[in-house]
């Protein structure tokens, strides 16, 4: 029997990757409902080829288009927040695919695991800003995360058949992003163009400029603290540009397991729609042949501070995180606008930090109006 799977942000990299997973897998995987935002020739594309019975939009004017382009069809196209949330609840769906980049997606995940739906989990804003109450709910709907980060995705199948009290620590790999060898000095000069030219992965302009900033692997960070529940100080960064050591574990008696890998989302993407069930490979593989070198060096917090950001902010929890977060999100859209230089974005989320007012233990609303606050702060 085919699986359900709903996507949020089906036009986005993660999203047509899992479309490409989806079609290699016909026979296991269907589309059942799918969320975009506007990109009208692409989701008339999207809809041709894998006939979801729901399509969310952003709005009435980009449906309008849709159903112009489309021409007579059975798919209902809803709009707006309310339509993600149809999306993300559709009854047939199994597993809700999380790839809407920033807190955009929170409410809808949130409705799908009350729903009881399995995630396969690709917004790292989700845990990030929400991450105690997401885990929560997770707990009490009993259903499953399959992470989509290769990050995660590696710990997880480093951690099969272990005992988790075993654990020593969690070593998350980075690229280093295209400035690891940069000088500081130069960061003030550096523009959107040199930071999306990352070395090894293919990804979204947002998540490229994270990389850039280390910012998303501080982000990993606090998933990882949520999904493995373990403690800020047995989890560790360590710079690895080949990009092919995508996690490690290391146990109580030393021992290190690594996950290893071509650098292809779509690996990691497979592994979480198959729920962690292993099949054949139609993507990259790793040629130990061709890789020369493994790589590995310690992270510059002076140079990168907001990974050093991300550590603190996820110690201190309570709506912090979701500040931090929102007020990433403004100083990279401020970055890619040509508004503020590269040296500028940790500037500008320090700003927002130091200016709010945390509350612990807060409610989803506490949450929420922190990041609405944090993007005033930071803009």
């Amino acid at each position: 029997m085919k699986k359900g799977i709903s996507i949020l942000g089906s036009t986005g990299s993660i999203g047509r990757q899992t479309l490409e997973v989806v079609s290699i897998f016909p026979s296991a995987l269907t589309v059942v409902a799918m969320a975009a935002k506007d990109e009208v020739d692409l989701i008339v594309e999207q809809i041709k080829k894998f006939s979801p019975k729901l399509v969310s939009v952003e709005s009435e004017a980009v449906k309008q288009k849709v159903e112009a382009k489309l021409g007579p069809s059975k798919v209902e196209i809803a709009t707006g927040s309310e339509g993600l949330l149809r999306v993300a609840t559709e009854p047939s769906a199994k597993l809700v695919v999380a790839a809407i980049p920033g807190s955009l997606s929170l409410l809808a995940v949130l409705e799908a695991v009350k729903a009881k739906k399995d995630i396969a989990l690709a917004t790292k804003e989700v845990l990030v800003t929400a991450g105690d109450l997401f885990m929560q709910e997770v707990k009490a709907s009993g259903v499953k995360i399959f992470p989509i980060d290769s990050e995660h995705s590696a710990i997880s199948q480093c951690l099969r058949g272990e005992d988790h009290k075993t654990i020593q620590k969690l070593i998350i790999t980075a690229s280093g992003g295209p400035f690891l060898k940069t000088p500081k000095e130069k960061f003030a000069t550096l523009t959107a163009k040199d930071a999306l030219a990352h070395p090894t992965w293919k990804m979204g302009p947002k998540i490229t400029i994270d990389c850039a900033t280390l910012m998303n692997k501080g982000f990993e960070v606090i998933e990882a603290h949520h999904l493995f529940e373990l403690d800020y100080s047995k989890i560790e960064v360590v710079v690895h540009p080949q990009s092919v050591v995508h996690s490690f574990v290391e146990f109580v008696d030393g021992s290190i397991k690594a996950q290893l890998g071509a650098p292809d989302m779509r690996i990691p993407i497979q592994y979480a729609l198959l729920q962690e069930v292993r099949m054949q490979n139609h993507w990259g593989r790793l040629s130990f042949a061709k890789a020369s070198q493994f790589t590995f060096q310690p992270p510059d917090k002076e140079k990168f501070p907001c990974l050093q950001y991300a550590y603190d902010v996820g110690r201190v929890g309570g709506t912090l995180p979701a500040v931090l977060n929102s007020a990433n999100e403004v100083a990279v859209k401020l970055f890619l606008q040509g508004k503020i230089n590269f040296a500028e974005i940790p500037q500008q989320i320090k700003m927002a930090l130091n200016q709010h007012q945390n509350k612990t233990q807060p409610l989803l609303g506490d949450i929420l109006a922190a990041e609405k606050t944090a993007q005033t702060l930071a803009s």
